[in-house]
């Protein structure tokens, strides 16, 4: 069966259609389109070309997958998970910094309602779909239950900083912090991901690699193929900030048409920038390999986090502009269920359908709640 699939392989690349192909040929392809949309027309695009990008913005992100599992393979694990977080956490910053940039002054939270969509997507969206597919496709899988709660013990302790505590400090009214505060805030949340880094690919490297043996870390994965993803995936990635950019104004024209709240403008990037993530976890998941599925989930988490934060407090300490980071009270509920039952989620190393189907509940809940307040 390998052979045969090999063999398949082969043919696919001698008619020119192979993997390697169209997913060298998208990203360029995404880079050209976005810089038409972004540079030349200013995001003021037809609906032709919205019919254009979209397909376009999607191939690029299966495209960036598939080039970042190349690298992975590679590297093995755990490298690859960081590097496709950390390269999808330049995404995600990119398109908040341009909205920051170019809104008017005053106070702004596209941040938090970005970084708070991401933690749903990926706690309750991702996982709880790895997890059901998983459990649907293997019945019970397993995983190092040490690395999971290292990375949900980050991951609320940051969240709660950031996220609920702002509703509550006196120094300055309303949701957000005082310089001195946002500027500790950033700090420590450029410190523990540093720490977590540090165990995940130093101290304590084994509690993230796959359960069993032989997970192949892509011995397979010849030089030129690696060379060619490394290439490949900066210009995809670079691609799906432009095309996102570009059909941002447009997502933002039909949520106001729509009669939506504007959080929902945060949920739209979140969403875009986390797909990449999102197919990959998915797939390792359906591949029963758990392990890998949630590294790469958690790992987008706490970039995002982690490194959005203190970027956006730099941008909103330096140009005067005021970051809203508290939550309203009915999603500062959403946060602290998603954080207990992942923590229960989490804790054994073990887990089955079920637990997929309770963080999928969740997550429609958060979408309702995003569209209806």
């Amino acid at each position: 069966m390998e052979a045969l699939r090999k063999e398949v392989d082969q043919t696919q690349s001698e008619a020119g259609f192979g993997p390697h192909v169209w997913t060298s040929v998208v990203p360029f392809l995404a880079l050209f389109v976005g810089s038409i949309g972004e540079f030349i027309l200013h995001g003021e695009i037809a609906a032709w070309m919205v019919l254009v990008a979209l397909p376009t913005l999607f191939g690029a992100v299966f495209a960036a997958v598939h080039q970042a599992e190349i690298i992975a393979h590679r590297v093995g694990q755990p490298f690859g998970a960081i590097i496709l977080a950390l390269a999808v956490t330049i995404i995600e910053v990119a398109l908040i910094v341009s909205v920051l940039l170019t809104a008017p002054a005053g106070e702004s939270a596209v941040a938090r309602d970005t970084v708070f969509a991401a933690i749903m997507i990926v706690l309750n969206g991702i996982v709880g779909l790895s997890l059901f597919v998983g459990g649907m496709a293997h019945h019970t899988q397993s995983f190092r239950a040490a690395s999971a709660s290292g990375a949900l013990g980050v991951l609320g302790t940051l969240a709660v900083l950031c996220l609920i505590l702002p509703n509550y400090t006196i120094a300055v009214p309303g949701p957000v912090y005082a310089p001195v505060q946002l500027a500790f805030v950033a700090v420590v949340s450029l410190l523990l991901y540093g720490m977590f880094l540090y165990v995940q690919l130093a101290r304590h490297k084994e509690d993230f690699l796959e359960l069993a043996e032989g997970d192949d870390h892509g011995q397979a994965v010849d030089g030129r193929s690696f060379a060619r993803a490394c290439a490949v995936l900066p210009v995809a990635l670079l691609g799906v900030v432009l095309l996102a950019d570009t059909l941002a104004p447009t997502v933002e024209y039909a949520i106001e048409q729509a009669g939506l709240p504007v959080a929902l403008v945060g949920v739209a990037i979140a969403l875009v920038v986390l797909l990449t993530e999102g197919v990959a976890a998915l797939r390792a998941a359906r591949a029963n390999r758990l392990q890998t599925s949630l590294n790469l989930a958690l790992g987008s988490a706490l970039a995002s986090l982690c490194l959005t934060i203190p970027t956006v407090a730099i941008i909103a300490l330096a140009t005067g502009q005021t970051l809203v980071l508290g939550l309203d009270g009915e999603l500062t509920a959403l946060l602290v269920l998603t954080l207990f039952m992942a923590s229960l989620t989490l804790a054994m190393g073990r887990t089955t359908v079920l637990q997929g189907g309770i963080h999928l509940v969740i997550f429609a809940a958060f979408l309702i709640l995003a569209a209806v307040p």
